[in-house]
C-alpha cells in the first residue's frame, strides 16, 4: 500500500509512483492477452481505447487487490472501473501521446478518477514514457484543448500550448510492472517511440462513486468533438457501494 508520504505526493503532485511491482508471470499474463486482441484487431497496434469490450480477461488486472487497495487510498472505499486501454507504441515509430488532461475525455460527473498506469515493458525517455507536469491538476478545472487528427497520434485533443510549458516535464522511467498513479486534471503526454524497444503500457481507469457516469454526456461528447462514444461503457463495482445512487454498474464477478 501506499505510505503517508505517497499519499500525500499522489495529492500535492497529482501522481505518485509507489513502491510495488507486478510478478512477472501477472505481466506475461498481459502481453499474452494483448498479443491475442492484436491477432483479432491489428487496428489496434499502437492503442485499444476499450480492452474489456473485446476481452474480459484484461478485468483480471483491474481486480487485484494490490491494485484496488492504492486506488482506495486516494479515491476512497467506494469506487468503480469505467474503462481500461492499452497504449502499446510499438518500435519504430510507434505514436506518440499529445499533451492533454483525462477529463477533457470522460463523461464523469463531477470529474473525479484515478488512472493506473501499468509498464509492460521498460519505459524510458527513448522509448517514449510518460510524461506529466507536476501539480498541473490543483486547479481543479481542464485547459483549453485544440483538435488534432494527425494520423501519428494516439488521441484527438491536444492542450493548447499557451497552457504549458514542456520544459516542466517529468519522466516516468519505469521497469515492467512498475505502475503509476495520476489524477483526472493532471497534464500528461508522450513522445513517439523511435526506440527499437516496444513500450506497451496498459491503463485502468477508476472513479469515486460519488461521481456520475453521464451516459448523455458520452454521446454529446462524441457528437461535438468526434470523441469515442463511451455511452455504452459497462461500469465494474469494483469496492463499496453507489453513493450517487444513480450509477447503472455491473457488480463484481
Amino acid at each position: 500500500m501506499l505510505n503517508e508520504q505517497q499519499i500525500g505526493d499522489y495529492h500535492e503532485n497529482g501522481y505518485v509512483t509507489p513502491d510495488f511491482r507486478l510478478p512477472e508471470d501477472v505481466i506475461e499474463d498481459i502481453r499474452v492477452l494483448h498479443d491475442r486482441l492484436l491477432v483479432k484487431h491489428p487496428e489496434f497496434v499502437n492503442y485499444c481505447p476499450n480492452l474489456l469490450a473485446y476481452d474480459t480477461g484484461f478485468l483480471n488486472v483491474a481486480r487485484l487487490p494490490e491494485i484496488l487497495d492504492m486506488v482506495e487510498q486516494v479515491i476512497g472505499p467506494n469506487f468503480a472501473l469505467w474503462n481500461s486501454s492499452f497504449f502499446a507504441k510499438p518500435a519504430n515509430g510507434g505514436h506518440a501521446t499529445p499533451w492533454h488532461q483525462d477529463g477533457e475525455y470522460w463523461p464523469v460527473q463531477p470529474l473525479a478518477t484515478c488512472t493506473v498506469w501499468i509498464a509492460i515493458d521498460e519505459a524510458t525517455p527513448e522509448n517514449g514514457c510518460l510524461r506529466v507536469i507536476r501539480g498541473s491538476h490543483k486547479a481543479r478545472r481542464l485547459r483549453k484543448h485544440n483538435t488534432n487528427t494527425a494520423a501519428n497520434l494516439t488521441l484527438s485533443q491536444e492542450l493548447d500550448p499557451s497552457e504549458y510549458d514542456v520544459a516542466d516535464a517529468v519522466d516516468l522511467v519505469l521497469k515492467p510492472g512498475q505502475i503509476s498513479l495520476h489524477d483526472v486534471y493532471l497534464l500528461h503526454g508522450s513522445e513517439a517511440n523511435h526506440s527499437a524497444n516496444s513500450r506497451r503500457g496498459m491503463t485502468l481507469r477508476f472513479m469515486p462513486t460519488s461521481s456520475v457516469f453521464d451516459r448523455d454526456k458520452a454521446t454529446e461528447l462524441h457528437q461535438r468533438l468526434g470523441l469515442l462514444d463511451h455511452s455504452d461503457r459497462t461500469l465494474f463495482l469494483m469496492r463499496g457501494t453507489d453513493e450517487s445512487g444513480q450509477n447503472d454498474f455491473r457488480l463484481r464477478l
